[in-house]
């Protein structure tokens, strides 16, 4: 006699399925041939348009249940070897809300009832977790777009800089994006040095060739002038037609004697560069080639933003500017002027001869004018490069600052030099 023919099968069969009645899960259970043949009120109440699933075939009513034919066979292939079957994602739209369950059976095996053997399992609502994980989805589906977006945005702000360079000096480019307090972004008063120079007859040409042409024969004569200009470290103010702007002082400076000795580097090589690119420019329509004409001055200017809240402009401002101008309109063909505040700082490196004597308007005294020569000879251009430093007791001046380990040595010989002769001191023990 079986321990299993001492009791009521019933019973026992309600007594075994107490937790499920109880479950918050949609229960069954069915026999090992897939007949369901309990399932607990969840099951019912989740699942109505089954009806009284008594007897059913379980994989019946997972058909019923909208779950795609793939999964019902692995399901039965699941149960049949391995015993036990997950499947994750149930979609089931109960009341007129889309839910989402996953499935979890397993056989059951009960030595001593053996009416308990067969198949049990449950649905499990999972959809809260499922809604997370698509708002989790959603979320990085964003985060994915929003980074394409800014990566986007990043690209456009590059283009957008570069083109931008093309407007700006370098050193007022670099300044403005690196935000540097107080190098451009405030008005200042400095001592400048100011550089014009100008195409000799420009207009005549200008009114001879075409548009295109004039184009190509200004736009590369003014790429190559700025080019030069950057190389000597000027900071190109402006292209007022064939004519450009550039000074020398802010917002970087090496001292007012390298900012006018710099610019007047600047100036010579620039005329150089012209006479090389006077065969390119007459092939390229310019019959009598492009000769310029330069003027330098150096004072005190104002410079910084100047405009309006459309439009900034940075640029300087003072009687330097108009003189620098000036000069630029006397100068004889393929030369440079200066004026006196500049001579003063360069006379004892570069070669200069007096050239006239003007009263600029808004000028109370005649201004001495000078024509560059060249650099004078025995100080090379390499050798402007000095350092000055006045202290209590003695003045520095290095010619070369590439040789400083040099004058280094000869300041130390100095020092041993000048200690031999002074007496010996006392000794007071």
């Amino acid at each position: 006699m079986k321990i299993e023919d001492l009791f009521n099968q019933s019973t026992i069969l309600d007594l075994s399925f107490f937790n499920f009645r109880n479950a918050i899960t949609a229960a069954y259970f069915a026999n090992e041939n897939l007949e369901i043949l309990r399932v607990n009120e969840n099951f019912k109440t989740f699942f109505p348009v089954l009806g009284n699933v008594t007897n059913a075939y379980f994989p019946d009513v997972l058909q019923q249940l909208g779950v795609p034919g793939d999964l019902i066979e692995d399901f039965k292939k699941g149960i049949k070897e391995d015993g036990r079957v997950l499947i994750p994602q149930i979609n089931i739209e109960i009341d007129g809300k889309n839910r989402v369950y996953s499935l979890l059976s397993t056989c059951t095996d009960d030595d001593s009832f053996s009416y308990l053997n067969g198949i049990q399992g449950q649905f499990v609502d999972r959809t809260a977790e499922w809604e997370l994980r698509h708002e989790r989805e959603q979320l990085l589906e964003q985060k994915i777009q929003d980074r394409e977006i800014i990566e986007a945005k990043s690209r456009q702000l590059q283009d957008l800089a570069l083109r931008l360079a093309k407007y700006l000096s370098p050193q007022v480019y670099e300044s403005i994006f690196a935000e540097e307090e107080g190098t451009v972004s405030r008005i200042s008063r400095k001592n400048l040095t100011l550089f014009f120079s100008d195409i000799e007859k420009f207009t005549d040409l200008s009114d001879t060739l075409e548009p295109e042409r004039l184009a190509t024969i200004i736009n590369s004569y003014l790429s190559e002038m700025a080019s030069i200009a950057i190389k000597y470290g000027g900071t190109v103010d402006k292209f007022i037609g064939d004519a450009v702007m550039v000074f020398y002082g802010d917002p970087e400076t090496e001292g007012d004697m390298q900012d006018a000795l710099k610019c007047i580097d600047m100036g010579l090589a620039m005329i150089d560069r012209s006479n090389q690119l006077q065969k390119h420019w007459k092939k390229l329509g310019a019959t009598k080639g492009l000769n310029v004409r330069m003027g330098i001055a150096t004072g005190f200017c104002t410079v910084g933003n100047f405009g309006s809240d459309q439009r900034m402009d940075y640029t300087v401002l003072g009687s330097p500017v108009n003189l620098a101008a000036r000069l630029q309109a006397l100068a004889p063909r393929n030369a440079i002027v200066i004026a006196e505040s500049t001579y003063h700082l360069v006379e004892e490196f570069v070669d200069c001869e007096k050239f006239d004597e003007i009263t600029p308007k808004g000028f109370a005294r005649p201004v001495q004018v000078y024509l560059v020569k060249d650099f004078k000879s025995g100080k090379n251009r390499a050798e402007r490069q000095q350092l000055s430093m006045i202290k209590n007791y003695v003045e520095v001046n290095v010619i070369d600052s590439s040789n400083i380990h040099a004058a280094i040595e000869e300041l130390q010989q100095i020092q041993i030099e000048f200690e031999k002769q002074l007496p010996p001191t006392e000794d007071k023990d």
